[in-house]
């Protein structure tokens, strides 16, 4: 028996589960927790798109629907991290982060890092109240 205060997010039946040992995404209390998403069709685990902008676009779109797994939206997020494998993708990125939040932004850290295989991973934090 656990004393687990916190639920995973399940993805819906037509998708694949992750290939680590990991959640999609967490409730707890009143916050989902997404796991950082990568630029990967979430049907196929094929990388979708060559560059940072094309990657991002796939990111938001997994994004969006771990988000809606968990019954929130990406109106909900409040906080995100970007991983960056080049840091000077920053500028790219911001002006592409207009185009899926609305003001006022969720708070965001942006972090260069080394991924495997992708340019950009995202992850968040949507503020979701139990109802």
């Amino acid at each position: 028996m656990s004393d687990r205060t916190w639920t995973p997010v399940f993805l819906p039946a037509d998708l694949p589960l992750p290939a680590g040992a990991y959640s999609p995404a967490v409730r707890a209390g009143d916050f989902v927790y997404v796991s950082g998403q990568v630029p990967k069709d979430l049907r196929t685990g094929a990388v979708v798109g060559d560059t940072v902008e094309a990657q991002a676009q796939q990111v938001m779109r997994n994004l969006t629907e771990v988000l809606s797994a968990a019954g929130a939206s990406i109106d909900d997020v409040v906080s995100t991290t970007i991983y960056l494998v080049n840091e000077q993708d920053w500028t790219s990125v911001n002006e592409l982060w207009t185009t899926f939040f609305r003001t006022p932004y969720p708070s965001r850290t942006t972090v260069g890092a080394r991924l495997r295989g992708v340019l950009i991973e995202v992850s968040a934090v949507a503020y979701l109240p139990l109802r």
